[in-house]
């Protein structure tokens, strides 16, 4: 059984040495004793927050002691903390940061590693542009291909479909690009157009962009 004190909201003196108001103190034969005689004035106060701290901090330490504090409200104790050994807190800390250090240094590798993946894919995604729509100028097909492929964007080229480099999802994507840049459909939803009736005041000149860029005839509807 784990060794309590209480953190009280009125703070006593010591039933044996009268030392006090006491910050902390323990239970004795229903008398608040203070941490000196107690015999645990030497541990450190480990606030709760780090649940990998407080087990390794207690795992270390041969003498702990649980900080409860009572909530009026829910009617019950609730931990607020550990007293430990401190070297046993040393130890732990210095474990944690180790820890931290590893956790760094595999989100910087996963970082380069998700950003290698993401060139090649924004590469494989412009080279599918260029070919389903062969005329389609480079400056613009890697606009494209950029934008379409940013990671957790949720944009087309980030889904399943996208990914895989499917027909429709590139055509998609291509679509969408000449809709905002090449059409007045950001106008229409300014002048309060609703989304579907301002897509098919714009198909048409979608389309015949597309053709050109498949056919090569031009570049503008």
């Amino acid at each position: 059984m784990d060794l309590v004190v209480i953190e009280p909201r009125r703070r006593p003196h010591c039933a044996e040495c009268r030392q006090g108001p006491l910050p902390l103190h323990v239970l004795e034969f229903n008398a608040p004793v203070c941490l000196d005689c107690a015999d645990l004035a030497h541990l450190v106060y480990l606030p709760r927050g780090s649940a990998a701290l407080t087990r390794r901090a207690r795992e270390a330490s041969s003498l702990y002691a649980v900080v409860v504090r009572f909530n009026r409200r829910r009617g019950r104790y609730e931990r607020q903390g550990l007293l430990v050994e401190e070297a046993a807190l040393t130890t732990a800390e210095a474990s944690c940061l180790a820890d931290a250090e590893a956790r760094a240094r595999r989100r910087e590798r996963d970082a380069l590693r998700r950003a290698a993946e993401d060139v090649r894919f924004t590469g494989a995604l412009l080279r599918e542009i260029l070919r389903l729509f062969p005329h389609c100028p480079q400056e613009r097909a890697h606009e494209i291909a950029r934008h379409t492929s940013v990671r957790g964007s949720g944009r087309v080229g980030r889904t399943a479909a996208g990914r895989s480099l499917e027909e429709g999802a590139v055509t998609a994507a291509v679509r969408a690009s000449v809709r905002h840049l090449d059409t007045e459909y950001d106008a229409l939803l300014m002048a309060g157009v609703s989304r579907r009736a301002a897509r098919s005041q714009v198909a048409s000149a979608i389309d015949a962009v597309l053709t050109s860029w498949r056919a090569g005839a031009g570049t503008s509807p």
